[in-house]
């Protein structure tokens, strides 16, 4: 899906179909998110019902409360930075075990309109999953402003959430 045709409308269409399959599973959510500001546990609570299978997310914005928050290493902020698949991990794992989780997803990006690199361009986010048996990273490089990248790292997330 390119940037323009992510819609509120998927992402709810998406977040009720995740709650659907979380219920018939018994399976309890968790968020932990840097560049979309609470964007995927909005979408999540906006669903009623949603209680039944969302225990919390976790805005962790700066670096200090991905810390604080989730237990990520000050080393790993270094060393890697807050952008990066050992953040997104450390978050999940953080996010799992500070919660009543059987899944968790985190996000951290950089959503624009600054702050990109040669290394690290405006659209790239990379996503950690986390369950008591494994853990994975994936990253995507989304295009459009602000806005657009992220409801398109929502929408991915509530697709991996969905997929795992």
């Amino acid at each position: 899906m390119n940037e323009y045709a992510v819609t509120h409308q998927h992402i709810e269409q998406l977040a009720r179909q995740l709650g659907e399959k979380c219920l018939a599973r018994h399976i309890m959510l968790a968020t932990a998110e840097s560049c979309t500001g609470g964007g995927i546990a909005s979408a999540i609570t906006d669903i009623a019902g949603s209680s039944q299978w969302f225990d919390r997310g976790f805005v962790t914005y700066s670096n200090a409360a991905k810390m604080d928050m989730l237990g990520v290493q000050e080393t790993t902020l270094t060393r890697f930075g807050a952008v990066s698949p050992e953040t997104a991990l450390e978050m999940a794992t953080g996010c799992l075990d500070r919660s009543q989780a059987d899944v968790a997803v985190s996000v951290t990006g950089i959503a624009g309109p600054s702050g990109g690199s040669k290394e690290k361009p405006v659209g790239t986010v990379f996503f950690g999953l986390a369950t008591k048996n494994q853990t994975r990273t994936t990253y995507q490089l989304f295009s459009g402003d602000r806005h657009h990248v992220r409801l398109q790292t929502v929408f991915y997330a509530l697709q991996l959430l969905h997929e795992e």
